[in-house]
């Protein structure tokens, strides 16, 4: 059996890499045979893409997409620092 810290990394290439996701910022924990995803995007569609790309890149281990969305609003105005 595949060590942990090698199917967290490999996922994270694949979410890297994946036309799909092209995502960055996703934590990938894995604890026995599942897959923990974590991190913020900004879209349910998205969110989703990240779930089936993990699970394409571990085969076989269940995957508990715990990625939360955030909406992405119109850019406000711009902040001042003085």
């Amino acid at each position: 059996m595949e060590a942990p810290q090698y199917v967290a990394a490999r996922v994270q290439q694949a979410l890297a890499e994946d036309e799909r996701t092209h995502e960055l910022g996703v934590r990938v924990d894995v604890r026995g045979d599942q897959i923990f995803l974590r991190g913020q995007v900004s879209g349910d569609g998205h969110r989703h893409a990240i779930g089936e790309v993990a699970g394409e890149a571990a085969p076989g281990l269940r995957v508990h997409n715990e990625i939360t969305v955030v909406e992405v609003g119109e850019p406000g105005e711009d902040e001042h620092l003085d």
